[in-house]
């Protein structure tokens, strides 16, 4: 593997710590991800010395627009164990009072415009991989279906049916399979990129994958996200949320819940059957949705329009 690029101060420092990372057997690319962001950050304010002012300074700085996982953080405090060792005794640890906790960060409001805007350029964005035909699928399922990017990412050739029209979720933090009807549409684009991945790679694993046949990795999807987004020629906020391919399970949540609202149908009725079509572990994720500020829902309702999804099942009468 070719050894990570940096080109701050710290660079000789970052490099000779992912080597040392990598000989106790800790290789992720999670980590040399938010490492080139300090680098990136690092070059661009001309810090020359990993100090609490720069450590920090950095964090908060991510902390604008990350997402909603922050495990990142041990990334850096780890590097600044390491320094405090190896390089500079007074090389600033992050403190503790700065937790990794899960924060549920403020959705980047997608309105139709940027939906349609996006799944035409899925058809033409440039791609060397197997990108070039599954990017329009693997993006659907989170769009319709409100999947998760994990769970996208691990869904198997066998977890789909074809003649029942469903797909099955094997995994979800309520620990709990669930089976998912899609329609006629959303399977026909799942069947046509199934067939061109198994012409391809006839022994894969995963219904999604790379361009060796493994299945994908989180930053890959990163990547791809960023460039349909760009090559679409959506804009890019100065400030505030950013367009992440999460947001289009945050839409699948919104659209239903605004569709509701707008039918006169009791919500509260209805969150049981979307807490459990989006594996929530309970209702208190859901209910996230209903309570984020009227201000967001305001703003929401205008942008969902014609979006909003309709493949949740109507509760059963019997």
């Amino acid at each position: 593997m070719k050894p990570p690029i940096f080109i701050s101060s710290f660079a000789d420092d970052l490099i000779a710590y992912i080597d040392f990372k990598a000989r106790t057997g800790k290789t992720g690319h999670s980590r040399i991800y938010y490492l080139r962001h300090f680098d990136t950050w690092a070059t661009r304010h001309s810090i020359t010395k990993l100090d609490r002012g720069a450590v920090e300074g950095w964090v908060a700085d991510e902390l604008t627009h990350c997402s909603t996982h922050r495990s990142w953080m041990s990334y850096i405090r780890d590097f600044g164990r390491w320094m405090r060792i190896h390089r500079d005794p007074s090389a600033h640890v992050l403190g503790d009072e700065w937790k990794a906790g899960i924060v549920h960060s403020t959705p980047y409001l997608m309105s139709s415009t940027d939906i349609e805007a996006f799944f035409t350029a899925t058809r033409t964005v440039p791609a060397h991989s197997p990108w070039a035909w599954q990017a329009t699928a693997f993006f659907l399922l989170m769009h319709s279906a409100g999947l998760r990017t994990r769970e996208v990412r691990a869904l198997t050739p066998a977890n789909v049916d074809f003649n029942d029209r469903h797909i099955m979720i094997a995994t979800s933090k309520s620990g709990r399979e669930r089976k998912l009807p899609l329609t006629d549409a959303v399977m026909g684009i799942l069947d046509s990129c199934h067939r061109r991945s198994r012409s391809q790679f006839p022994n894969r694993q995963r219904f999604f994958v790379s361009s060796t046949g493994a299945g994908l990795s989180p930053s890959s999807i990163r990547v791809m996200f960023n460039r349909i987004w760009d090559h679409a020629g959506l804009a890019r906020p100065a400030g505030g949320p950013r367009p992440r391919s999460y947001d289009f399970r945050h839409h699948f949540a919104y659209a239903n819940i605004e569709r509701w609202m707008r039918e006169g149908t009791d919500v509260n009725t209805m969150l049981p059957y979307l807490s459990a079509y989006m594996g929530h572990a309970g209702i208190d994720s859901t209910l996230y949705y209903v309570h984020t500020s009227p201000d967001f829902m305001d703003s929401y309702a205008e942008l969902a329009g014609k979006t909003a999804n309709t493949v949740i099942p109507e509760p059963d009468a019997r």
